[in-house]
């Protein structure tokens, strides 16, 4: 195979024994850099990891690297374990990290670890586990980092450098394979310069004051009619497209205005319903409500693609866009999160999103990972990205920003959870707060930041002590169980502490559970809850109220989470072995939204499992993962089709 300059460039620094991050655009052609890895280990009877932001993204992994490893590819997802003694391990970061963490952990036969999407340290939620896992990876593996652009990937070399004492070389390369070019639709009419996009998008006439400004909402505009932008990318054969809107319902919303429009020959049609048929088929989805829903747009080659759809209905759709048969999907982002999925065109529904609090305007970073979608390496010659711009909500001035800006620099979100500050003090005892200075939040970040950072540190000691997980610099039976329940250990090791845990019935123990992981969206319903579980709620509520009021005390901003117990009805129905479509009449959820939440039920009862409990409450554990492990949310059954 014959590698670009900084493929073959990486791949020489991986053969000499270095770890490497690897910063060039979306679709340059990262991924043949970690299969050289992946090849090299075999050969050499070594064994790799390879990790993933999403699960999704681990299932795609694991799927392509099984035609060349065939079995000497497993996969670890928490909700998923497939030959776990596999020469090549996929699974996600997390996963990865707690490994790390364990007192006799099993990383130690594996030589290299492929970070793919590495600035993801960069996220505000998860990005402290990425940070975290190179901080503690251990002296002997390798890394290859994988990323989008990052402009200070020479501070992160110059960390991980002086933290691991090895040499970490970096490759960047800015070019795309593919260009882009860049058309902006404004008020129902398309630009392809930003400075008349300003100039006539953004003036009022008659009211020359406005323009090249963000417009008041008292101002009327013209609708920015999306027909015939689709229609003019059809003629121009600008297709197949990705659409990316930025919620669940508007991508089924626009996806069912496009009826208009039918993009398949009859041949084209006619190969779509038979690949649709055999695929249902395969993944257990004849006579699935939505998966009958689906057919119309498929006919016409339409489908949308979302988090609220159930995993293997989503899988069928990637499926069919990689056949080219589909023309037009309507997505939300994670759609651009690694999975392989190119086009020739890509449209911005608008250029803001919800980030975490609140809605903003895209970053830079965020929007070349969706943008760079369009162009396929070795079809297209370039890639048209099309941004839908509403005057009343963004200026010209920051579309510019957004679309010519450098991308931001990778920031560290270092905020150790109570599982990890209990597993470091395991190890490192009141010298724990040594670790600190190894951090790249450390490194980065001014002195005043240093000071808070480890102020809230010490304060999370704090409450483990005041709260009996930690006495005499030992870890009690309580931090013990805290220490490997990662994300909700605060509630489920005050249960065990209490000794609720232990006589709760199978059926209340998954209630509980999955109130633990179970984050409801805005606007979701809470249904009637029987006298039982009220009961649990009321404890659960008692229990993080009194930790959510030391840590309120000691200025955190970020509060342990509640129990919700919105899921209940459905869930029991799903335990007396009711259908999957039934138990949804219960609740106000989407397909995916049960699916996801029914599976990390599953992981942290397994993470229970592997704690100092009683055999007869591992027993009652296994006995629920069986019950709820089956059909569709069977995340095992669906990788093995």
């Amino acid at each position: 195979m014959k590698y670009d300059p900084f493929q073959q460039q990486a791949i020489d620094y991986i053969n000499e024994g270095h770890s490497v991050i690897v910063s060039a655009p979306t679709g340059a052609g990262k991924t043949a850099i970690a299969e050289h890895v992946i090849q090299q280990c075999l050969q050499r009877r070594e064994k790799v990891i390879y990790t993933a932001p999403i699960k999704a993204l681990s299932n795609q992994k694991y799927r392509e690297f099984q035609k060349y490893t065939q079995d000497k590819v497993g996969i670890l997802t928490g909700d998923i374990t497939l030959n776990a003694g596999a020469s090549v391990l996929v699974m996600t970061t997390e996963i990865f990290r707690n490994k790390i963490l364990e007192e006799h952990s099993s990383i130690k036969d594996f030589s290299w670890i492929v970070f793919d999407e590495i600035h993801y340290l960069d996220d505000w939620e998860r990005g402290t586990v990425w940070e975290e896992s190179l901080i503690f990876m251990p002296d002997h593996m390798r890394f290859l980092g994988l990323s989008a652009t990052i402009p200070n990937i020479d501070e992160m070399k110059h960390w991980l450098e002086k933290i691991h004492k090895r040499p970490v070389k970096i490759v960047k390369e800015n070019n795309r394979p593919v260009p882009l070019h860049f058309f902006y639709q404004c008020q129902s009419q398309i630009y392809d310069d930003i400075k008349l996009l300003s100039k006539k998008g953004f003036t009022v006439p008659g009211n020359k004051y406005l323009r090249g400004r963000k417009m008041p909402r008292s101002i009327r505009l013209k609708p920015n009619r999306l027909s015939p932008l689709i229609e003019d990318l059809y003629q121009k054969e600008r297709m197949p497209c990705i659409y990316f809107a930025f919620s669940r319902r508007r991508t089924e919303e626009l996806a069912n205005e496009m009826t208009e429009f039918n993009f398949l020959s009859t041949t084209e049609r006619n190969e779509i319903r038979t690949m649709y048929d055999t695929l249902c088929e395969r993944y257990d989805l004849k006579g699935e409500k939505t998966a009958e829903e689906l057919k119309p747009l498929l006919d016409r080659g339409i489908a949308y693609h979302h988090a609220g759809m159930l995993p293997t209905l989503k899988e069928v759709v990637e499926q069919l866009f990689t056949s080219k048969l589909l023309k037009l999907i309507f997505t939300t982002e994670t759609f651009a999160l690694g999975i392989n999925m190119p086009a020739k065109t890509v449209i911005f529904d608008e250029l803001r999103k919800f980030y975490g609090r609140s809605f903003s305007n895209l970053r830079t970073r965020d929007f070349y990972q969706m943008a760079g979608r369009a162009g396929r390496r070795s079809i297209d010659k370039e890639g048209f990205v099309f941004c839908r711009v509403n005057p009343h909500y963004i200026s010209p001035e920051e579309v510019y920003r957004i679309i010519y800006s450098e991308p931001e620099k990778v920031s560290s979100q270092f905020n150790a959870s109570y599982a990890t500050v209990l597993n470091l003090y395991n190890h490192y005892g009141e010298k724990l707060y040594d670790i600190y200075p190894r951090s790249f939040h450390y490194f980065q970040k001014r002195k005043f930041l240093h000071k808070q950072a480890l102020y809230f540190l010490k304060a999370k000691v704090d409450i483990l002590k005041e709260l009996k997980y930690i006495q005499d610099e030992q870890l009690t039976e309580k931090g013990i169980f805290a220490s490997k329940v990662y994300g909700y250990e605060m509630i489920l090791a005050e249960l065990f502490d209490q000794g609720v845990l232990e006589q709760l019935s199978v059926r209340q123990l998954g209630t509980l559970c999955l109130a633990v992981v179970y984050e409801p969206r805005k606007g979701t319903h809470k249904p009637q809850l029987m006298k039982e579980t009220k009961k649990l709620e009321m404890i659960t509520d008692k229990i993080i109220h009194d930790v959510n009021r030391l840590e309120r005390f000691l200025k955190f901003k970020d509060l342990s989470k509640r129990c919700f117990f919105h899921l209940t009805p459905a869930f029991e129905a799903w335990l007396k072995q009711e259908s999957f479509s039934q138990i949804l009449e219960y609740i106000d959820a989407d397909e995916g939204e049960v699916v996801r939440y029914f599976r990390m039920t599953i992981q942290v009862l397994r993470e229970i499992a592997e704690t100092p409990i009683s055999v007869e409450l591992q027993e009652k554990i296994y006995q629920l993962i069986k019950l709820i492990d089956r059909d569709v949310i069977d995340s095992e059954k669906q990788l093995s089709v």
